[in-house]
């Protein structure tokens, strides 16, 4: 569990950083271009879920919404990764990284009612949704478990499909 819980501030800390760096930085709306027709800094607020997802919704009924989904997220974080963190070092980190995500993006919708996105890739005029580093930990760690999930589904069926070996 310790190590569950200084990976998860890690991803917090360096979220966090990242966007007291853009506030700081930048003006809303500002962008910086640095990898030319594929990659830029933009200040962006997401007021929604992912894609602006709820965003119409009154500011406290959206605070409620997401702060009580990120606590049971999290509560269910800590439930699984006291079972199968023992496991693999690699369902630490899937459950660490989304716990942190989730506090990250909590974090910003408590001081600023919205959540910090910068992270602006593209390919000409097709963006992709601006992120944050805490969206980033949430799909790392949500790709983690899944291939975690796939290898060990295939290692069962490898196990239960192979022949007993006979004893003598």
């Amino acid at each position: 569990m310790i190590r569950f819980f200084i990976i998860m501030m890690l991803v917090v800390v360096s979220d966090q950083l990242s966007k007291l760096w853009i506030l700081d930085n930048f003006a809303l709306y500002e962008s910086t271009e640095i990898i030319p027709g594929f990659f830029n800094l933009t200040s962006l607020r997401n007021t929604g879920a992912a894609f602006g997802i709820l965003s119409d919704m009154p500011l406290i009924w959206r605070q409620i919404f997401f702060i009580t989904i990120a606590v049971i997220a999290l509560v269910s974080l800590v439930v699984m990764q006291r079972k199968m963190g023992r496991e693999s070092i690699w369902y630490t980190l899937s459950f660490a990284f989304i716990g942190g995500g989730a506090v990250g993006n909590v974090i910003d919708r408590v001081l600023y009612g919205s959540v910090v996105d910068f992270l602006d890739f593209y390919v000409g005029k097709y963006h992709w949704p601006a992120f944050n580093v805490a969206d980033s930990g949430i799909c790392v760690g949500v790709t983690i478990f899944l291939l975690l999930q796939i290898f060990e589904k295939e290692e069962k069926q490898s196990e239960e499909s192979s022949p007993c070996p006979v004893k003598e």
